[in-house]
């Protein structure tokens, strides 16, 4: 079936959408994703600018609004009325403003390294112009060096417990991608250009799990940010991890997910 967004779906049950993080794919989230296939119908998505979904002709669909209802449209294009979402960083930051754009359609999140954006204009518009002098970089410099310089990011330091054969998947499939599509969805669903959704959490009617590394300081403070700001949230906070605490911890990522699931299949 053709959908507004490449989608690959495997298991049973009631529907888990994937969303990815900035640079990543589908099969970034696939190692997660085959946790959970015994239990939900698995519907992982390249988000605008990513993967097979790669570049859109309009540049107005790259933006974070146009985004999340692509997806709410894409999914239930699949035949599914209710989902239950997991998204990561920047597919995190998607996954809330689902949840909350639809919170009769998102029947449970999970946000691992998510935040609702940035609340003050002029801290947005700061980050807009370090978002749009990426973007330039990327086309200008061409993707590997903009790869490089994304992978060895502070906020990624942890990630060397991986080992160097995962980071060099890591890296490899993150040049997979076009470099005109990572730009555009930079200038278009970035931290800069998403709305706060600060004053809005209180629009998500189902429960929240909050993931973060406990050596993500930055993450885990947001994450309480949020928790008080959201009608029913937990967090968990995972040991030995940073900001892609399922990748750096998955067997407590995994733990932490079906538990979290098991317990909004039975509300």
């Amino acid at each position: 079936m053709k959908t507004r967004y490449h989608t690959e779906v495997e298991g049973r049950g009631h529907p888990l959408v994937l969303l990815h993080g900035f640079t990543g794919d589908t099969s970034t989230m696939w190692p997660l994703g085959h946790e959970i296939t015994g239990i939900r119908t698995v519907i992982a998505v390249d988000l605008p600018g990513h993967g097979a979904t790669g570049l859109l002709e309009d540049h107005a669909n790259y933006r974070f609004d146009n985004t999340v209802d692509a997806l709410a449209e894409t999914v239930r294009q699949l035949g599914h009325d209710s989902v239950d979402v997991l998204g990561y960083s920047m597919g995190g930051r998607i996954a809330l403003g689902l949840a909350v754009k639809y919170p009769d359609f998102v029947r449970s999140s999970i946000l691992i390294g998510a935040t609702a954006g940035i609340v003050s204009d002029a801290e947005r518009d700061i980050r807009r112009r370090t978002d749009d002098d990426l973007a330039e970089e990327i086309l200008s410099n061409g993707l590997e060096s903009f790869v490089d310089y994304w992978m060895d990011l502070p906020l990624f330091e942890t990630q060397a417990r991986l080992g160097q054969d995962a980071l060099h998947d890591a890296r490899e499939q993150r040049l997979r991608n076009h470099p005109e599509g990572l730009a555009h969805s930079l200038r278009g669903a970035g931290s800069g250009n998403q709305p706060s959704l600060w004053r809005d959490l209180h629009r998500v009617s189902g429960p929240v799990l909050l993931i973060v590394g406990d050596e993500d300081p930055k993450f885990r403070s947001l994450a309480i940010r949020m928790a008080s700001g959201l009608p029913q949230a937990e967090i968990a906070v995972l040991p030995e991890a940073g900001h892609a605490a399922h990748l750096e911890n998955p067997a407590a990522a995994v733990v932490a997910i079906r538990t979290f699931l098991d317990e909004a299949s039975a509300l």
